[in-house]
């Protein structure tokens, strides 16, 4: 199996190989990794080696697979030099998830559509967020959003598979202070790494509000569309031209087939509910305002058209959103509600509201975010505040180009040092724990490894892929 050792400062702290293989795209600050999984970076065109390298029982390794794993370990890695194994390594963990898949099977372990369906988009909006919107995605690989999901669907599926197995061995593996602190004490004293300075940053973001009168305006607009349409004018030729969908609008506002809970609520119950051919009312979504047109129903699936337009947000609108925020941050400097309440209660930001706002360090999950690698909108305003002070109302613009503002805290900082029990309790406990739920599954692939057929390619021969290793 794949455990933490301590021979370097790169390997202190890390999560298991294991643990970032089947991980892929599930945990923050994977993007390079999951880039890879869709080929970003690769001139367009251009196939990665999809070669059959590993059959366990029923499940099958590529040689995508392996070369996604070593292009996450590269870009990990920073420019220093990889174990010379490590694509045997990798291998190994990437056989060891096929185990878990197949034992899933067995036990029948299984995730839901909706969970599936949730994570697709997930990564799809990081993916929209990484490389600059959703139009740059779909011309980049040439396919609709849909048909990149699609693509991406049993992969998705298997790796949440994957992490509730994971969950069902090791889930409830805890560490007591004691064992925390004889982990630290195993660790040789010219191995401790250097921190340079982090800080803890927590954030609540307000959209700007559509004022009314964009509404109205908007919906005016598409009901005039609506009547062209009903006049003989062709949906697809309107959609090409007014439609502000950049991934539908070009293809005649076609967005192809989905099953049920595959949309947002709103624009599939109100597809639903049209015969084929039929229009709906103006609906009204988190996207903006729709005309849709139902196409095919088939099974418990069906195909819509639509044409859609967004208001526009005002100087007022960003105003509003200024307003609630100076009023919760009075409330909060009252000592009358926490940060962290305010954020969960109050935040758009979901992904941050269910930290109690604190950002995510994407290379860990951790809070702790090193000063050197902020974003230099945060690093110039958090540069001369005290610890404990929160900002007046700042503009922001989400990851997905809408306005908006936000107050921003400053929670903690912590000058550069040498990793120690007191200012880095968090960090020694959490890998305390990593090496406990390594030696967890350890056991669980010793006792069911020899239940399973496994074939490798003969380039792949000498890789022990069911023996124990380290990393």
């Amino acid at each position: 199996m794949v455990n933490i050792t301590f021979d370097s400062m790169t390997h202190f702290f890390r999560t298991s190989v294991r643990g970032a293989l089947l991980s892929v795209f599930l945990l923050a600050g994977t993007a390079v990794a999951s880039f890879a999984q869709l080929g970003v970076g690769r001139p367009v065109g251009r196939q990665l080696a999809d070669a059959i390298i590993v059959k366990i029982d029923n499940q099958i390794v590529l040689q995508s697979d392996l070369d996604a794993g070593y292009a996450q370990e590269v870009a990990r890695a920073e420019g220093k030099p990889l174990p010379p194994d490590i694509r045997c390594r990798l291998l190994q963990s990437i056989v060891m998830g096929k185990l878990m898949l197949a034992k899933a099977e067995t036990d029948s372990v299984t995730v839901t559509d909706d969970q599936v369906n949730s994570e697709l988009n997930r990564r799809m909006a990081y993916f929209v967020q990484q490389i600059g919107s959703e139009k740059k995605l779909e011309e980049f690989y040439n396919k609709p959003l849909k048909q990149l999901k699609d693509d991406l669907r049993t992969q998705v599926q298997e790796q949440l598979v994957q992490q509730k197995m994971q969950e069902t061995i090791a889930g409830k593996v805890t560490v007591t202070p004691r064992e925390v602190r004889q982990y630290f004490s195993r660790i040789p004293k010219d191995s401790l790494p250097y921190f340079s300075t982090e800080v803890e940053v927590g954030q609540i973001v307000k959209l700007a509000q559509v004022n009314e009168s964009a509404k109205q305006a908007t919906i005016a607009k598409l009901n005039e569309i609506k009547a062209r349409i009903q006049a003989g004018e062709s949906f697809e030729e309107l959609a090409k031209q007014y439609s502000q969908d950049p991934g539908s609008g070009a293809q005649g506002g076609y967005l192809g087939f989905f099953k049920r809970k595959e949309l947002v609520p709103e624009y599939e119950a109100a597809a639903l509910r049209l015969e084929p051919g039929q229009m709906s009312p103006i609906v009204e979504s988190q996207f903006g305002f729709h005309l849709i047109q139902l196409i095919e129903r088939k099974g418990d699936s069906f195909s819509t058209r639509h044409i859609l337009l967004k208001p526009e947000t005002g100087g007022n609108d960003v105003n509003a959103a200024a307003d609630q925020l100076a009023k919760l941050r009075r409330r909060i400097l009252a000592d009358s509600i926490t940060f962290a309440k305010a954020a969960k209660d109050a935040s758009d930001d979901k992904t941050s509201s269910a930290s109690g706002g604190l950002l995510a360090n994407r290379q860990d999950g951790s809070s702790y975010l090193p000063l050197d690698k902020l974003d230099p909108a945060i690093f110039f305003t958090i540069d001369t505040m005290k610890v404990g002070h929160i900002t007046p109302p700042l503009p922001y613009r989400t990851d997905d180009g809408k306005d908006a503002m936000r107050i921003l805290w400053l929670k903690s900082n912590t000058p550069p040092h040498q990793a120690n029990l007191k200012d880095d309790y968090q960090k020694i406990s959490q890998a305390a724990l990593n090496e406990k739920k390594n030696k967890a599954l350890d056991e669980w692939f010793s006792k069911n490894r020899g239940s399973v057929y496994l074939e490798a390619d003969p380039q792949y021969a000498d890789c022990k892929l069911l023996a124990p290793t380290t990393l």
